[in-house]
């Protein structure tokens, strides 16, 4: 990243969901298992600006969205205490490899510290290597866990 351009993390706000959306549309296109329908990511991204146990962030840069982090609080049996599964991280592509998902998982991260969480967790698709070297590079492991889904109608 440059020095003359300012990258600021904030909250969300609806005014960003359009920005959201195309930056789903941008992390669905590589993903296996997800098949992006604008409305319902922008249903599910309305539910999670709404969330009290949940935050979404956004990377802005030149007074465009860039990057977005999303994750939700969750009760952790194993921990004793809460825990913290993080979604939807996404930098658009012409600011990747540029220090934006560094900065977004450092926010996620200090939301979660301050909210008591004593783990993060997320899903990401096998085939991904770049991102999976990503989190990698921020200390993150993976685990003998498996993710199983079932839908119901």
């Amino acid at each position: 990243m440059s020095d003359d351009v300012k990258v600021r993390m904030r909250s969300a706000e609806p005014a960003d969901l359009d920005s959201l959306v195309s930056l789903l549309a941008a992390l669905f296109s590589i993903e296996e298992d997800f098949v992006f329908d604008e409305p319902k990511q922008r249903r599910g991204l309305s539910l999670m600006l709404e969330n009290e146990r949940g935050r979404v962030l956004v990377a802005e840069a030149e007074g465009l969205v860039i990057g977005m982090c999303s994750g939700q609080l969750l009760v952790s049996t194993a921990e004793g205490g809460l825990s913290l599964l993080v979604e939807d991280v996404v930098v658009d592509e012409r600011w990747r490899g540029r220090g934006v998902g560094r900065l977004l998982m450092a926010a996620i991260s200090d939301w979660a510290k301050a909210n008591k969480v004593s783990r993060l967790q997320l899903l990401a698709d096998r085939n991904n290597v770049p991102a999976l070297d990503f989190y990698r590079s921020l200390g993150w492991h993976t685990t003998e866990l498996i993710c199983l889904r079932t839908f119901l109608q």
